[in-house]
């Protein structure tokens, strides 16, 4: 019984941004879960390399490289899978960008190229997938990746700021519009995880020692450690948990 709230078999995953990192490992976990993948990232190699693997792994994966801050790719790319009869069931909108410079020596171009990335494309791949979900009747999952800081602000990283901040209310704006078709919107809000794109600081020995000081669990999180959330907020599980984000993140935001 309990086993069978947590099964995904029979049911088709899009993660963004999952050909390496946290989507990946997310996808990696939902798969484990009996899901089928649609895989997908910007570089077509490295999205079919990963796509290949979970293949390899003994799992269902389709490739599906697009960029999902433009709008006719992402609507290319569900035209594409309804042509192939592929129902995107749950949605893991992870794909992600970090800059870091002071706001006043902040270019525009900068700033919207990391509100695109992380806030305006997950409203962009949300709404194809929610229309698909309504239309189909049968209710769905969307999960939506913030961050620590979509409660509280960091010097230097002012855009993703804006933008996980942002996602925190996208996600209960989907509630508010979407849960009525039996469909949950929920966030997860990572905590200072090992990823490519925090190398620089895991390098960075005077930053390393404040995240590990600040962190209750006294280090850093692996991305293997967001799938159980992940497949909570993807099951039938989570059918009445709707609009919230669960933070995942050693306890940082618990203690001053």
């Amino acid at each position: 019984m309990a086993n069978a709230l947590f099964d995904l078999t029979g049911r088709t995953a899009l993660v963004t941004g999952s050909s390496r990192g946290l989507g990946l490992a997310i996808a990696r976990g939902l798969a484990e879960a009996g899901a089928a993948l649609v895989v997908n990232g910007t570089d077509r190699g490295r999205t079919e390399q990963a796509c290949a693997d979970l293949v390899a792994a003994g799992h269902e994966a389709r490739a599906m490289p697009f960029d999902v801050t433009d709008e006719a790719a992402v609507v290319a790319a569900f035209e594409a899978l309804d042509a192939e009869g592929v129902a995107v069931d749950i949605l893991v909108n992870n794909a992600g960008i970090q800059y870091r410079k002071p706001m006043v020596d902040l270019a525009a171009a900068d700033w919207r190229r990391v509100i695109e990335t992380n806030l305006t494309s997950a409203f962009l791949v949300g709404r194809e997938a929610a229309r698909r979900m309504i239309a189909r009747g049968a209710g769905g999952k969307v999960i939506n990746i913030g961050s620590l800081t979509s409660e509280v602000a960091r010097a230097t990283v002012a855009p993703y700021t804006a933008a996980k901040g942002g996602i925190k209310l996208l996600t209960r704006s989907m509630a508010a519009e979407w849960a009525i078709h039996g469909i949950q919107a929920n966030a997860i809000g990572p905590g200072y995880m090992v990823t490519d794109m925090n190398q620089a600081l895991i390098d960075n020995p005077e930053f390393d020692a404040w995240v590990k000081g600040r962190t209750p669990a006294k280090r850093w999180g692996k991305p293997d450690e967001l799938v159980g959330t992940a497949v909570f907020l993807a099951s039938a599980a989570s059918d009445y948990v709707n609009g919230q984000i669960i933070y995942v993140d050693g306890g940082m935001l618990a203690v001053l």
